[in-house]
Formats: structure tokens, C-alpha cells, sequence
């Protein structure tokens, strides 16, 4: 059975950092494209950014977090991380782990993952 768990969430100040941890059991990491979503209040569930396997571990972020967020992979912790830099309030929501095999014209879809963790919260506030 997989089982995804993420962590890490939290409060933080505009303009301070995160890092989100998730931890797989039931499935190698390395053999699976990993990524992150979120999903604010009101909101649609929206594409963070993901590591995909196929293409020899390429990396994928939506335009809204290019350069302030970066996806990393612990083959031996069989784990993925999410560090967020330069936080804003527009990046409040809260935020999902997936995994599995999406080819290239869905891997910023939810569609393309089978897996998912249940959500860790973060809120970017004064």
C-alpha cells in the first residue's frame, strides 16, 4: 500500500522560507515522477512543480514560483522536498505531494499522478 506524508508546513513572514519533506512508503521514489500541488481557499488545485523521471530527471515549475522554489529527491530517505524561498501571502494554501507516471504534455496536471499525500497547510502572513 503507498502511503505519502507530507510536513513542514507552518506560518511564516512574507518573505521568509519553508521546506516541505514527503516521505513515501510502498513505492522508490526514484522510479516514479514526484511533484507538488496546492490548492488555495476557493481555489482550484494547482500545479507546484515536479521532478520527472522520464527525460532523464528533468524539472518542471509553474511561472508563479520559477526561482523561489526548488524540488529535491533523498534516494536513500526515499523522500521529496519542496524548499520555498521568498514567500508571499499569494502562496498560502495548502500543499499536496503526488506521484506517478505522467508523460511530458500532463506532468503539470493532476492527471498524470496517481498518488497523493493528504496536505500540509502554509500560510504566508504578518
Amino acid at each position: 500500500q503507498v502511503q505519502l506524508v507530507e510536513s513542514g508546513g507552518g506560518l511564516v513572514q512574507p518573505g521568509g522560507s519553508l521546506r516541505l519533506s514527503c516521505a513515501a512508503s510502498g513505492l522508490t521514489v526514484t522510479q516514479y515522477t514526484v511533484g507538488w500541488f496546492r490548492q488555495a481557499p476557493g481555489e482550484e488545485r494547482e500545479f507546484v512543480g515536479a521532478l520527472r523521471r522520464l527525460g532523464g530527471n528533468t524539472y518542471h515549475y509553474a511561472d508563479s514560483v520559477k526561482g523561489r522554489f526548488t524540488i529535491s529527491r533523498d534516494n536513500a530517505a526515499n523522500a521529496w522536498y519542496l524548499q520555498m524561498n521568498r514567500l508571499n501571502p499569494e502562496d498560502t494554501a495548502r500543499y499536496y505531494c503526488a506521484a506517478g507516471q505522467p508523460i511530458l504534455s500532463v506532468v503539470r496536471q493532476e492527471t498524470g499522478y496517481t498518488y497523493w499525500g493528504q496536505g500540509t497547510q502554509v500560510s504566508v502572513s504578518s
